[in-house]
């Protein structure tokens, strides 16, 4: 079954069948889903992202929807401590509108914040951004995929003049002769992805993989470079001076397509591979060989991944490899390029539209009066009405419940309690709000702590779009209706601004006509949707942005023939490492990173529910060398405190030499005593607002 042909099928007026996506990370894999006797079955689907493969986690992705767990009425609580107790809709939406209307009568607009999540549609993501700016005039809005491309979404705008986290097909990569990964994981995070650089392999491509961690993917690599944590920066730079000094430059390219090199040049000149071998790590011999592999093939891709992003200095550690790329001539080229791999379903979809705190539909600056006039009118409203930037992710977080922040809070997608960077600290600011509510279709850790729970409809029961990691516009099928009791968040957020209006400025809950809107107001933007519909969609496999034509083409490939800047040239920016924002010290001597393994997702919400991704990743564990368990006395599976300056997690240890000896593994997935974020440093990248999830001071010990 593909797009173009069956996209569902009907036994008399019952769906039985419909082509769909997985609802999990942001290679969006196709899949087919068919109502049975006993529930839902996932079937393979032949889409060009995954060609018929899934992981363990879209194999089992139906589990959730009749799961126990599963929230069919909504929940509110009576008083502070008291119990959540079941609710009617009515009772529940009116203490919401009546919560808000307090706070903000008290505080003003901005005392009201919402949260929002990458994996939410991209009707959905415009809707809550439109509902924030109009419904409750708050400038506070933004999202957890803060957390997750906004450091390579901040370099690609500064250097390329747009964001889309691969500005070519995934199928590329089969084409390349080199591919550098940086900071990726994909074998564990995205496997299908691998089948295209199985592709590569087979046409005796090289891969070459960056991480502090032997992983399942850096053990695929022809070579794996193991830089200490955080030093990243200073191998690109080191790459990009190699590159300089024998003479493997594109000057044709540079001069022609890019602006700024000189600056560069003078700034990778003192990055020699042995200060930056002594700095990373890494040994001259692999700069050298990666530097050849890269310069001296006809394609070459750089791709880079959380594992570069989550730093304090995570915009310039994507830009030095941005610079690497331009000055070998690759962005534009077929079968060359930079790409960024984006996490979450909906990551790239999800920034462009309006969830995140300085923007505007179709990824255009709210601070920008064009962008605000041309929206404004889309939205039938005054542009001086509309609130100005908000702040990022963590400081939202941070200030709740404070002077300076906001009393109430609406979360819809997420689960800062286990995801959020020094995650006691959130918890604490969330249970100082005046109002905590939390749209959700289990009880998350977040919506533990809420005073209005409201049940939400899960992906096979809605219509709508997602945007994958290749900017790659698709369409999420509904295979049926939700349980009785649940309802959309389209439909959730058009009755909260009835009630908070009184009809004044009405939201659409019917996702075709919010998606009809969204490409009115992307029109004209750096992603834009106009010339999108799901009618085409349907009738292919996705549509790529920027499409401002309904009769024109779409856009698969950025950077051909210029950069959407105002001279049509990249720009180079000079770059400089320096040390992580917490360095290791005499009480906390040893590195902490985190990550994800192959059973579970983000906060572990959804999947810790599933009995089979359960079963193959049951709980937390702490990776370290065995000569550190050594010298402190642990053995495989014996609990181990891992302790910073902000918290401590517990879990059994996993003796392994894939860890380098001055570092130490945790998965990210669970709460409790396993959360790995109660460690987590909250240092933020400047220009980005990316916290240093990758890196910070800890010590190890016996629990």
């Amino acid at each position: 079954m593909t797009d173009g042909a069956r996209t569902a099928t009907r036994t008399g007026s019952r769906l039985v069948e419909a082509a769909t996506h997985c609802p999990y990370c942001a290679l969006q894999c196709g899949m087919v889903l068919r109502a049975t006797g006993d529930g839902v079955e996932v079937g393979a689907r032949d889409f060009p992202t995954n060609r018929g493969g899934l992981c363990q986690k879209g194999w089992t992705a139906a589990d959730l929807l009749d799961h126990p767990d599963r929230l069919t009425t909504p929940l509110l609580r009576d008083r502070p401590g008291g119990e959540l107790r079941p609710a009617t809709w009515d009772e529940a939406l009116d203490r919401v509108a009546a919560g808000v209307n307090d706070v903000q009568h008290r505080h003003g607009p901005d005392a009201v914040a919402v949260f929002g999540g990458g994996g939410l549609t991209n009707e959905k993501a415009y809707a809550l951004g439109r509902f924030a700016r109009v419904t409750l005039r708050t400038r506070h809005i933004d999202y957890n995929g803060r957390w997750c491309m906004s450091s390579a979404a901040a370099a690609g705008n500064r250097a390329f003049g747009i964001d889309r986290g691969l500005p070519f097909p995934l199928a590329d990569l089969g084409h390349a002769d080199t591919l550098l990964l940086v900071g990726a994981n994909p074998a564990e995070t995205m496997p299908p992805l691998m089948r295209h650089v199985a592709d590569l392999r087979e046409r005796g491509g090289r891969l070459i993989v960056v991480d502090p961690r032997a992983t399942a993917t850096a053990r695929q690599a022809d070579l794996h470079l193991q830089p200490l944590p955080g030093t990243d920066l200073a191998v690109a730079n080191a790459l990009l001076h190699i590159a300089l000094t024998e003479g493997w430059l594109d000057r044709a390219y540079v001069a022609e397509r890019t602006t700024g090199f000189d600056d560069v040049r003078r700034t990778v000149a003192g990055y020699w591979p042995t200060e930056v071998e002594r700095l990373s790590g890494v040994p001259v011999a692999d700069l050298y060989a990666t530097a050849r592999a890269l310069a001296t093939v006809d394609h070459a891709v750089v791709l880079t991944a959380r594992g570069a992003e989550q730093h304090a200095k995570g915009v310039d550690t994507v830009t030095a490899f941005i610079n690497l790329a331009l000055a070998l001539g690759l962005p534009g080229r077929p079968g060359s390029g930079y790409g960024c791999l984006t996490g979450q379903g909906n990551g790239q979809g999800g920034r462009e539209h309006g969830q995140k705190a300085d923007q505007l539909p179709g990824y255009r600056r709210i601070d920008d009066p064009a962008a605000r006039e041309h929206v404004a009118g889309v939205w039938g409203v005054d542009p001086d009405s509309l609130p100005g930037p908000g702040v990022p992710a963590y400081q939202l977080l941070d200030a709740l419940g404070t002077p300076s922040g906001a009393r109430a809070l609406l979360v819809f997608g997420s689960n800062p309690v286990v995801s959020a960077p020094r995650a006691a600290r959130v918890e604490s600011r969330l249970r100082a709000l005046d109002l905590l509510v939390v749209a959700d279709f289990v009880r998350s850790e977040t919506a533990e702590l809420a005073d209005v729970v409201l049940p939400v409809a899960q992906w096979a029961e809605e219509d709508g779009t997602m945007t994958n990691l290749e900017g790659r516009v698709l369409r999420r099928r509904a295979l049926r209706e939700p349980p009785a009791g649940v309802r959309t968040e389209l439909e959730i957020l058009a009755a909260l601004a009835e009630r908070l209006t009184g009809g004044g400025t009405p939201l659409p809950a019917d996702p075709r006509e919010v998606f009809a809107e969204l490409g009115r107001a992307s029109a004209g933007g750096p992603a834009d949707y106009a010339g999108i519909t799901w009618d085409r969609i349907d009738a292919d496999t996705g549509v790529f942005w920027p499409c401002p034509d309904r009769d024109g083409p779409d856009t698969p490939r950025l950077f051909a023939d210029r950069f959407p800047t105002p001279d049509g040239r990249a720009r180079f920016h000079p770059v400089t490492h320096r040390p992580a924002a917490e360095p290791v010290c005499a009480d906390y001597p040893l590195h902490f990173t985190t990550g994800r393994v192959l059973a579970q997702y983000q906060s572990g919400a959804q999947t810790r529910r599933v009995a089979a991704l359960r079963r193959a990743a049951p709980g937390g564990f702490v990776e370290l060398h065995p000569d550190l368990a050594a010298r402190i006395g642990v053995a495989e599976g014996a609990p181990v405190r891992v302790v910073s300056r902000r918290g401590e997690l517990c879990a059994p240890a996993r003796l392994s030499t894939a860890i380098r000896p001055d570092t130490v593994f945790a998965p990210f997935h669970w709460p409790g005593a396993q959360r790995a974020n109660s460690v987590t440093n909250d240092a933020l990248d400047p220009v980005s607002g990316m916290p240093e999830f990758k890196i910070c001071a800890v010590r190890v010990e016996r629990a």
